[in-house]
């Protein structure tokens, strides 16, 4: 599913997402506590609650997680955990009891925003899709949202300096695993930048803004299905020794929603000729928008 006005006549959409707070975190003291709540289909779900704040915002890869299972009924989600307190999440809050029935934990849905979300292009970028024409891809095939779909090419082979996209996840709660609204950027001379549905999961080598098979993002900063992600992209080439060679790799640091989630990831080249750019669309129909890219000098 691809609109978000469609979706959202499912409860389950409306239930998923990110939820905030604060609480006492169990067995512990009083802190700020983000929650990521995952639709699974068929009204279950599955919640991560993350011990100071949301990923990217408080929470670090390593701090201390904790995992409820809900189920939806009668417009409440009843959440249950081995050897943890129940819960519950009504309309748009989320708590958690002790044995008395007073909420030791409190959270508010919240929805956050990538801080380059609707990046402009500077002076002299190349914009390749502003949502009117696909004319600089390869059977480039646009939607009625004004999107283009992904598995489709550049034309032509640029020497990239900086880009800029930004994807949609199609919301797809039954599937698992690779096939859940997968896709992926190409750019030439780095590996495959991974686009997945990894929305409260590890952020693993082979999920959202993974370096795929490669390298790990350093913080999964993966939002939910059919919410607007941004990818940057910034090579750094080496600067040239007295002989007019390299005096070392190409490095590139790529950000997820404006948070850096590679830093100068060596790329063991010396120089970056022009490249390609491809966006896979590996059975699933991920949307792309704002794209445009500053050429190298």
């Amino acid at each position: 599913m691809i609109d978000p006005k469609t979706a959202g006549k499912n409860p389950d959409f409306l239930v998923q997402g990110e939820y905030l707070g604060q609480g006492v975190w169990p067995g512990g003291d009083k802190t700020v506590i983000g929650a990521q709540v995952i639709a699974l289909g068929g009204h279950k779900f599955r919640v991560v609650l993350h011990r100071g704040g949301l990923p990217g915002a408080g929470w670090r890869r390593g701090d201390d997680r904790l995992f409820w299972n809900g189920v939806l009924a009668d417009e409440v989600v009843t959440l249950t955990g081995n050897n943890l307190p129940g819960g519950k999440i009504v309309g748009n809050h989320l708590t958690l009891d002790t044995s008395s029935g007073k909420p030791t934990i409190s959270l508010k849905q919240t929805e956050r925003k990538s801080t380059t979300l609707g990046a402009k292009p500077p002076v002299g970028a190349i914009v390749l899709f502003n949502g009117t024409s696909a004319d600089h891809f390869k059977n480039g095939k646009t939607t009625d949202l004004k999107t283009l779909e992904a598995g489709t090419s550049l034309k032509k082979q640029l020497k990239m300096a900086r880009l800029h996209l930004e994807f949609r996840l199609s919301w797809k709660p039954k599937a698992r695993g690779q096939g859940r609204s997968n896709s992926g950027v190409y750019l030439g001379g780095i590996p495959e930048i991974q686009v997945l549905d990894s929305f409260g999961l590890e952020g693993a080598k082979n999920e959202c803004g993974a370096l795929y098979g490669r390298r790990a993002p350093d913080v999964n900063m993966c939002l939910p299905p059919l919410v607007w992600q941004t990818y940057d992209v910034e090579f750094h080439r080496p600067k040239l020794g007295p002989d007019g060679k390299p005096t070392g790799n190409v490095a590139v640091t790529v950000r997820h929603n404006g948070v850096v989630i590679h830093d100068r990831y060596d790329t063991h080249r010396k120089t970056l000729e022009s490249g390609g750019m491809h966006l896979q669309r590996h059975g699933n129909r991920v949307q792309y928008r704002n794209i445009w890219l500053v050429e190298s000098k």
